[in-house]
């Protein structure tokens, strides 16, 4: 059983940064793709950012250039550090875990999220 802890949410204003922690328990990270998604009130969840087993990355184009997920290995971890944010970032992003070469909203393994409010 896969588990999956996220942390490093918080507020920030317009510009600045987060990053984002996906703490991965119960297999290696480097086994799945692992994917963060984000989710604004009223809106659909939407995947930000993915990183397969061989380090593969794909971006959403809403954050292309200011996002970058990355995987440690040794910590079993995949980070989300996200550079000159926007008030519409402002969402609960969570991380997702799939053995399949692509993680989407069906997969089965969610953390529970954490909050990220970019004030303007």
């Amino acid at each position: 059983q896969v588990q999956l802890v996220e942390s490093g949410g918080g507020l920030v204003q317009a510009g600045g940064s987060l990053r984002l922690s996906c703490a991965v328990s119960g297999r290696a990270v480097s086994d799945y793709t692992i994917g963060w998604f984000r989710q604004a009130p009223g809106k659909q969840r939407e995947r930000v950012a993915v990183i397969t087993p061989n380090g593969y990355t794909i971006y959403a184009d809403s954050v292309k250039g200011r996002f970058t997920i990355s995987r440690d290995n040794a910590k079993n971890t995949v980070y989300l550090q996200m550079n000159s944010l926007k008030p519409e970032d402002t969402a609960v992003y969570y991380c997702a875990a799939d053995a399949r070469s692509i993680v989407t909203k069906e997969s089965a393994y969610w953390g529970q999220g954490t909050q990220v409010t970019v004030s303007s």
